[in-house]
């Protein structure tokens, strides 16, 4: 059970933290470059068991590297701002620079590192280091950094996308989360691959894709009956409502409160039980602690 965003906000971080003393959350993605990263550090500090990996991130706020030096990837303001398209496009454009990519994601590790903590993961904001100029690039900083774990969100469309559109409904907001799950695990296929040929470690299965801003109670324990056996990562995005979250915007904003509930229900905790399901974290996947 791994959460995004750690570090984004102060409101997020209390999220994630309750869901792990709490709940099921065994995992946690920092933002380097997050405004609540102190604080995210600092509560790691009393949280031993939570698994912490970099949320490696190219399309919000500010960056890591000092603006200068990586032009191409910041606006007027100095802030990263692009979306995954967007960075796609420009690189095959030749508007982006891959190597300031490179230096920016490189910077973000290291501010990681050097906070006290060893990454056990990494894997990317929006999903961006799925896409193949990207993937090549994440999977040489693993290496250098000497991190086993990269996250590879292939997700069975055929599993989780019938499922989100029953509890979801038809609407727009459920379109559009079905078409996102689509892209990014069609990219992600490919990343699977590369993983496999560089000896890199990743969960067998993942789930939470289709279900960002629609993961409550009833949908999280629908996925966990879909668990398989071997391992699986179940991404979510764990928070309470603030006043800067609200700013920030992006598409999971008072959702968050909701996984919170989910997370730390006691049905939920039932279930993992009874469906005989171990709870493990990326730091037990890099030990080579669970059995499948």
């Amino acid at each position: 059970m791994n959460a995004d965003d750690f570090g984004l906000t102060e409101s997020v971080n209390r999220g994630i933290t309750v869901a792990h003393r709490d709940g099921i959350l065994t995992s946690a993605s920092l933002l380097a470059n997050g405004s609540a990263f102190a604080e995210a550090v600092s509560l790691t500090e009393g949280s031993p068991r939570l698994s912490v990996g970099v949320h490696l991130n190219l399309s919000q706020g500010k960056p890591v590297s000092p603006a200068a030096r990586i032009q191409s990837l910041v606006n007027a303001q100095g802030q990263l701002h692009f979306n995954p398209v967007q960075l796609w496009m420009g690189i095959r454009r030749g508007q982006i620079s891959v190597e300031q990519i490179q230096s920016e994601c490189r910077a973000q590790i290291q501010r990681v590192f050097d906070s006290g903590i060893t990454p056990t993961h990494l894997d990317g904001h929006l999903h961006a280091h799925v896409l193949p100029q990207l993937s090549t690039v994440v999977i040489g900083l693993a290496e250098e950094f000497r991190i086993r774990s990269i996250r590879c969100p292939v997700e069975d469309l055929q599993a989780t996308l019938p499922l989100v559109w029953k509890l979801g409904g038809a609407s727009t907001a459920t379109l559009k989360r079905s078409a996102i799950t689509w892209g990014v695990s069609s990219f992600a296929r490919r990343l699977r691959e590369q993983l496999r040929l560089a000896g890199f470690t990743c969960p067998h299965s993942f789930f939470g894709l289709a279900h960002t801003g629609f993961l409550d109670a009833k949908a999280l324990s629908a996925l966990l009956a879909l668990v398989p056996h071997g391992t699986t990562e179940l991404m979510c995005h764990p928070g309470y409502a603030s006043e800067q979250l609200e700013n920030l915007g992006g598409g999971v904003t008072r959702e968050r409160q909701v996984e919170v509930l989910a997370l730390t229900a006691p049905q939920i905790k039932e279930s993992v039980r009874t469906l005989g399901i171990q709870l493990i974290s990326f730091r037990d996947l890099e030990e080579g602690l669970p059995a499948g």
